[in-house]
């Protein structure tokens, strides 16, 4: 039959099938499953394949599962295919999506199932009308390229080998050979039909339903191909896809400074050259490759092509699921690794601390009275005799306030850090030097009004800070 023929040349296409391989069908006894059953089991002897199949009750349809399980078992025992059955409650999952719950736990199940047995490869049922279906979703959905390429024919062991085969096909296909056989008792039939039908497949509450059912409809009455041009353009897309995937993968490996699970660092002066289009695919799949980064969206990347175009060193912006992208001297730095905790220090002038966690070093010596008063940020000069030594360093506490030198009155620690735009991820590793309770300077920002150096101060102490080597 020329439906054969044509998922023959799919699976060579694509490379779907090896010898020997043991393949799971996902089978729900509809049309498209079971017409892949059928077509797989005719090539069984081509490829020396061992066949399985899966029937995976959502618990969403328990007046159609009794019937469509034993529809399912009986096409199986006819074509001596291993059958299986999982169950998954997809209503406990589900949230506001249902759909999406069902294919996600769906696989799922297929995969503990493939696992069990060891078959190498999963077939499921999509056919070229699905294609049509999913690439017009995505585009009302706002996809972009990748989006629109549709549902791929292989992932990993996941193979589709009907993808190319329009429903239409499927359908004559079954009307004639599977109920022909049927008629000579080889194949089950449920009340006269090759096929069950699923009745969630006939509403239009859901989008690709609506696609399904009312849009493609009118469409074709102005283009019967169709389902065929819009899977040549899914096609196309998909090459240029994959093409710009090597192009991607080759300019990440220059990147690469580091990489662990929870973070990855990219050296900024090949990144900031990148033109636009590649950088947001170098910086999605950089995000990919790190397990603990992924769930970053779109608005995400373009967050952090800003910090990369316009920011400086040291600047940060912070994204959900506690995930920071720093801008450092010569990396980019993106993490989910909680910054360490800042170590407390004592200070017993003349002294120089390194600070290790802020990157900073702390020189404090005394001087004597009219020396040079400093940027108030990188270099202080405080009155000493206010003072109870050893002073220390610190963290931020809960609760913590002082008085900015020129704000002239008390401010809380939190509220100074927020109105000088200090990255979050900063603020618990800025060194806090204090005086007993009292804060004396925040270091590399501001000094507290209450030390200042008058007239009448007659022991000077000089804080200096700077960055380490």
């Amino acid at each position: 039959m020329e439906i054969i023929q044509k998922v023959r040349e799919t699976i060579q296409k694509y490379s779907m099938l090896s010898d020997r391989d043991h393949v799971l069908v996902g089978l729900s006894g509809g049309p498209d499953s079971v017409c892949l059953a059928v077509i797989l089991d005719k090539l069984r002897e081509d490829y020396n394949l061992s066949l399985s199949a899966v029937y995976v009750d959502h618990s969403l349809r328990p007046e159609e599962v009794k019937k469509e399980l034993e529809f399912c078992e009986g096409l199986c025992a006819q074509l001596r295919i291993n059958f299986h059955v999982r169950k998954i409650e997809v209503k406990k999952y589900a949230g506001i999506n249902l759909q999406e719950a069902a294919r996600e736990l769906r696989h799922g199940a297929c995969e503990e199932v493939s696992r069990s047995i060891n078959a190498g490869r999963i077939a499921l049922g999509h056919n070229a009308d699905d294609q049509a279906e999913t690439v017009l979703m995505r585009l009302f959905r706002g996809s972009g390229r990748k989006g629109l390429t549709g549902i791929p024919p292989v992932r990993k062991n996941i193979i589709r080998p009907l993808i190319e085969i329009e429903r239409t096909e499927i359908e004559e296909f079954l009307a004639g050979a599977i109920h022909a056989c049927a008629l000579q008792g080889k194949l089950p039939l449920h009340e006269g039909q090759p096929f069950m039908v699923d009745t969630s497949n006939l509403r239009e509450d859901y989008l690709r339903n609506w696609i399904r059912l009312s849009l493609m409809k009118e469409i074709r009455g102005k283009n019967p191909a169709v389902v065929h041009d819009i899977c040549r353009t899914a096609g196309i897309l998909r090459e240029e896809e994959e093409y710009l995937e090597v192009i991607v993968t080759k300019t990440l490996m220059r990147l690469i400074s580091r990489k662990s699970e929870s973070s990855i660092e990219l050296f900024l002066t090949p990144l900031e050259k990148i033109e636009i289009p590649i950088l947001r695919r170098v910086l999605r799949r950089a995000l990919d490759a790190t397990s603990g980064l992924r769930g970053i969206t779109f608005a995400h990347i373009e967050d952090i092509i800003s910090l990369l175009k316009k920011g400086r060193a040291g600047d940060s912006i912070n994204l959900p699921e506690d995930v920071r992208v720093v801008r450092e001297y010569s990396i980019l730095k993106i993490t989910s690794d909680k910054p360490p905790a800042l170590s407390e220090y004592e200070m017993h002038p003349p002294c120089e601390i390194r600070v290790k966690e802020a990157g900073l070093i702390l020189k404090a010596s005394f001087e004597e009275n009219g020396g040079d008063p400093g940027d108030g940020k990188a270099s202080v000069l405080l009155d000493a005799g206010m003072m109870k030594f050893p002073l220390k360093i610190r963290a931020r506490a809960a609760g913590d306030f002082f008085y900015p030198m020129g704000f002239g009155k008390k401010k809380k620690l939190q509220d100074f850090f927020v109105d000088e735009k200090v990255p979050r991820e900063e603020r618990d590793r800025t060194p806090i030097v204090v005086s007993g309770n009292d804060i004396i300077c925040v270091a590399g920002f501001r000094a507290d009004d209450r030390f200042r150096v008058t007239a009448q101060s007659e022991k000077l102490l000089r804080l200096i800070i700077s960055k380490a080597n």
